[in-house]
């Protein structure tokens, strides 16, 4: 083990998804423009895709700081799902009981969605919708299983989760000690990378002008500045997830929470067989402190997880994309559900931030009189909310009306972060709340008092 490990952390931060390719231009110089979109990722992207679609005409120009899907759009774990980061009882709380429920079929029919352009647009992103499945592996997790589908089921959303057998549950995913599991439909796997890179070149087809290694010094009405140009538009979008709290006037706005993943070289035919993960299948088990996994097209196995520190300030650098006793803990736990790979090879490590608001609830808001709009905060949940986020501002930049401009994250409010060392100390002590909640259960076999009292803090999942 302890030679895996060295062979892991000596692994250069690289995420499995990134692929060389030409470098576009930087900008330089004033360009004239009708929307000018800060971000190449999915948010910036899946706007200036649908903008595009309605008008053709427009003069789209889209501004990025490193290379199309250098952020959370070319990191993640690879799940188009339809889960929302806070609980739909903490949005009804929030809204109304309707609006709730109207966001939750808006997720569905989003990641559906996805599948749809991409097979209009003929992107090959390994699109595959076989569902996501929640292992529970211990008593207190399936314990949840039964309180999740009957709260489901109570706030009218029967169908929305299933619960299933242990036999049911291991002939989906073959991980270890399985003795049930939560199943929905609403979920799709895909390539981050194929996703974005495909996008990017679609918008430029249809017109749209990107530039990269263009980060922006400030946005303000009707003007963005770079390093060396500027760009001069009607209405400006910005899609910078975690990236915004570097803003000077948002830097409380948002905080980076970092996840890391490893991928592993590509399983035999046999080895997908006795884990069942040649059903491309999106999964993870209950604990608290989130993990995810999913098998590619090729075959190779990507596993991630939570429990990187948050940096004090904000910060975000690329040293903190690794981190070494969180990556071997994603290790371990990978070998905990699936014993039988323990001779296989770990070929790539990465990390990237994901933005998350003091709420934990995203946005997609609209300013009419500056026209400037902005989306985000997707607290690692942004492959498919990022397509709707999309969808929504291209209609509130040209007053297009459709239901789902009235869904509750249409312009919402966040409170912002508490200041320094507060902020620091209050993140911190909530992750490692939820490790300790997970040691808590394997401990005492029974729901953790801790996680619960987290979770009506935050309404997170």
């Amino acid at each position: 083990m302890a030679q895996t490990h060295q062979k892991i952390l000596s692994l250069p931060n690289r995420p499995f998804w990134y692929e060389e390719s030409l470098e576009r231009p930087a900008l330089s110089g004033l360009v004239d423009a009708d929307i000018a979109i800060v971000g190449a990722g999915y948010t910036g992207l899946w706007t200036a895709y649908y903008l595009l679609k309605r008008y053709p005409s427009l003069r789209v120009v889209i501004l990025e700081r490193q290379r199309v899907g250098f952020g959370a759009s070319g990191r993640n774990g690879g799940w188009a799902s339809a889960i929302f980061p806070i609980s739909l009882s903490r949005v009804a709380q929030m809204y109304s009981h309707s609006a709730a429920l109207s966001l939750q079929r808006a997720m569905n029919d989003t990641v559906d969605e996805i599948g749809r352009v991409l097979a209009e647009e003929n992107i090959d992103a390994d699109y595959v919708k076989s569902g996501f499945l929640s292992l529970a592996r211990t008593k207190p997790q399936l314990e949840r299983v039964a309180a999740a589908v009957e709260s489901s089921t109570r706030f009218g959303l029967p169908e929305q989760w299933q619960a299933i057998g242990a036999a049911d549950a291991a002939d989906k995913v073959g991980a270890d000690n399985v003795l049930g599991g939560l199943y929905t439909p609403h979920c799709a796997l895909v390539h981050p990378g194929k996703l974005v890179r495909g996008l990017a070149h679609v918008v430029e087809k249809m017109g749209a002008t990107i530039y990269e290694q263009s980060p922006v010094i400030s946005i303000a009405q009707g003007h963005v500045q770079t390093a060396n140009g500027a760009v001069q538009a009607e209405t400006i979008v910005r899609a910078t997830e975690a990236f915004t709290c570097q803003q000077q006037d948002q830097r409380r706005s948002v905080i980076p929470l970092y996840s890391l993943v490893l991928a592993t070289e590509p399983l035999s035919a046999e080895q997908q067989r006795a884990t069942r993960l040649e059903q491309r299948m999106a999964f993870n088990d209950m604990r608290h402190l989130r993990i995810y996994g999913q098998m590619t097209a090729s075959g190779r196995l990507i596993f991630g997880g939570r429990g990187a520190p948050y940096h004090f300030g904000s910060r975000i650098t690329d040293k903190d994309d690794l981190v070494d006793g969180v990556h071997t803990k994603i290790y371990d736990t990978l070998l905990e559900l699936f014993p039988q790979l323990d001779e296989l090879s770990i070929t790539h490590r990465w990390g990237g931030a994901l933005g998350v608001s003091r709420d934990w609830c995203p946005t997609v808001s609209f300013d009419p009189a500056k026209r400037i709009g902005w989306a985000g905060n997707y607290v690692g949940d942004g492959v498919a909310t990022s397509n709707l986020a999309g969808r929504i501002l291209s209609n509130l930049i040209f007053n297009h009306d459709e239901e789902i401009n009235r869904l509750p994250l249409v312009n919402h409010h966040s409170p912002i972060w508490e200041p320094e060392p507060f902020r620091w100390l209050g993140i911190n002590s909530g992750l490692f709340a939820a490790g300790l909640s997970d040691f808590e259960e394997r401990l005492t076999n029974k729901p953790s008092r801790a996680a619960h009292l987290l979770e009506k803090l935050t309404g997170a999942h």
